[in-house]
């Protein structure tokens, strides 16, 4: 028994020794922890943020092409207005919503030309308050120039940019926001080119080509004479 409490004693007192020498060491190990929880709580605080407008959003998150989650709202001729939905932390999400502003983001469809059809497309597809989520490109004075991306099904999601183009709803354009002898804008600037190259051999949207039926009425529809016609006989309607 004696034996059993010496060696113990001995074993705290070795410990104790340990932990003199390395007092240094110890210290500068606490310090780190501290400043690593400090770090993953301002990371967690940035993630949890809601961004109101397109100047909230961290020039870092922009650089890095951060993908974020939103709830549609309107679809305008400036863009998509859509609220930011971050990441919810029970405990900081709960705090930062006392403090937060209100206000929408206004999403544009990066290196698209919209056609008059294709928001019209937009508002037939799109449902309001659907979820959808924004691959931010660029920053062009109030808005955000991204990929947006739509689930559909379970594990299918549409980036309407491609969508757009493949369907001949609007134009390829310069993608506004990323460097142009980039490697990710040639990347994403192919992707675009290739699906409007297959609305283009389909003859789908505005490639669509006029049949010679159909441009032989527009040239008559067209033809002054027979517009004077037209006119006449509505006048001789009136007249009766």
């Amino acid at each position: 028994m004696a034996e059993r409490r010496s060696g113990a004693a001995e074993g705290l007192s070795r410990l104790s020794e340990w932990a003199d020498a390395h007092l240094s060491l110890l210290r500068s190990l606490s310090s780190g922890l501290a400043v690593a929880a400090v770090l993953v709580l301002a990371r967690s605080v940035r993630m949890t943020t809601k961004f109101t407008s397109a100047s909230d959003i961290p020039v870092g998150f922009v650089e890095k092409n951060v993908k974020l989650r939103g709830k549609l709202h309107q679809i305008t001729e400036k863009g998509l207005e859509v609220e930011h939905i971050p990441i919810s932390v029970p405990f900081i999400t709960s705090l930062q919503r006392k403090w937060q502003s209100k206000g929408l983001l206004l999403v544009r469809l990066a290196g698209v030309e919209l056609a008059p059809s294709g928001m019209a497309w937009l508002q037939q597809e799109l449902k309001p308050k659907e979820m959808i989520w924004f691959q931010l490109l660029g920053r062009e004075d109030l808005a955000l120039e991204c990929l947006v991306l739509v689930n559909k099904g379970r594990f299918l999601s549409v980036c309407l940019n491609e969508e757009i183009l493949r369907q001949g709803l609007g134009r390829t354009a310069r993608i506004e926001g990323l460097h142009h002898d980039s490697r990710l804008y040639w990347k994403l600037h192919k992707r675009l080119l290739r699906a409007e190259l297959k609305a283009l051999k389909k003859n789908k949207g505005i490639w669509r080509e006029e049949s010679y039926s159909e441009r032989i009425r527009d040239r008559i529809s067209n033809n002054k004479f027979v517009q004077t016609l037209k006119q006449f006989a509505s006048w001789l309607r009136s007249s009766i």
